[in-house]
């Protein structure tokens, strides 16, 4: 099973190890992509702060993200599972997972980025601030500069397995599984039900959304279950207490869309 997750804004504050060494990342065929965003990236962030600020999307009071930026190859690096914080992260918990619920995580978490592509949770890399929604001067918009890449790269990454994408949309547009692999993708929303004078209203809640998102891969994790596509996935959630609502695509090729109801987090 992969599982694709997208990053958080909360990150660490700094790193505490080596500095970056690109070629130790996971997904090796996404290393030419990688340089070309970390080169142009880096030289933004150390000729001119305001621009920088502005290509990147940052308020005033975000100016020191730049800074950390333009020192991405000297900077001190994490795991990437101990650099993303955040709801779905905090709720995830990777830290406090025994063994061999570790070692499931990371051999199935692929978490997206906009300067990486995608790393696994592993993967040393140091505190940025580069979300796929942006559109580098010379690259251009991110989620359509990574496509091609990760065409060839993701469906070798996804083996013959179902593929779980957590993704936020603009996450989803740097790789869209297609043929195949999109029969065993399943798609995942959530939505918060609550009652409106009598009558049940149902919206995408950005914590409930998160934080169940986090949950769910968790509670995966811990059982080791390992279901072979949508469906067996739909079985599964719903055995561990999730109420589930599936929809099988219309046609082959198509990725499976689950809708995961709640009504409070605990």
């Amino acid at each position: 099973m992969l599982v694709l997750l997208p990053p958080s804004e909360g990150k660490a504050a700094s790193g505490r190890g080596a500095s970056l060494k690109p070629e130790s990342l996971s997904l090796p065929g996404l290393a030419p992509a990688r340089a070309a965003v970390l080169d142009e990236l880096v030289e933004l962030c150390q000729a001119d702060e305001e621009k920088a600020r502005e290509v990147l999307g940052l308020s005033v009071g975000l100016r020191g993200e730049v800074g950390k930026n333009a020192e991405l190859r000297t900077a001190g690096t994490r795991p990437a599972g101990e650099l993303y914080t955040g709801v779905l992260y905090d709720a995830l918990d990777l830290v406090s997972l025994e063994t061999a619920a570790r070692r499931r995580a990371a051999s199935s978490l692929l978490v997206f980025s906009g300067l990486w592509g995608a790393v696994r949770i592993g993967d040393r890399i140091p505190p940025y601030r580069c979300s796929m929604g942006v559109k580098l001067p010379g690259l251009g918009a991110l989620g359509a500069y990574w496509r091609a890449p990760m065409e060839t790269v993701l469906p070798e990454a996804a083996g013959d397995g179902l593929v779980l994408d957590l993704r936020s949309s603009a996450y989803a547009s740097a790789w869209k599984p297609k043929g195949e692999v999109a029969s065993r993708t399943a798609s995942v929303r959530v939505l918060h039900s609550q009652l409106v004078d009598g009558v049940e209203k149902r919206s995408v809640v950005s914590h409930f959304n998160k934080a169940t998102k986090g949950r769910l891969v968790r509670d995966l994790l811990i059982t080791g279950a390992r279901p072979q596509g949508p469906a067996e996935l739909v079985e599964v959630l719903r055995d561990l207490g999730y109420a589930v609502e599936a929809e099988a695509p219309a046609r082959a090729g198509r990725p499976w869309s689950l809708d995961v109801v709640v009504t409070e987090i605990h």
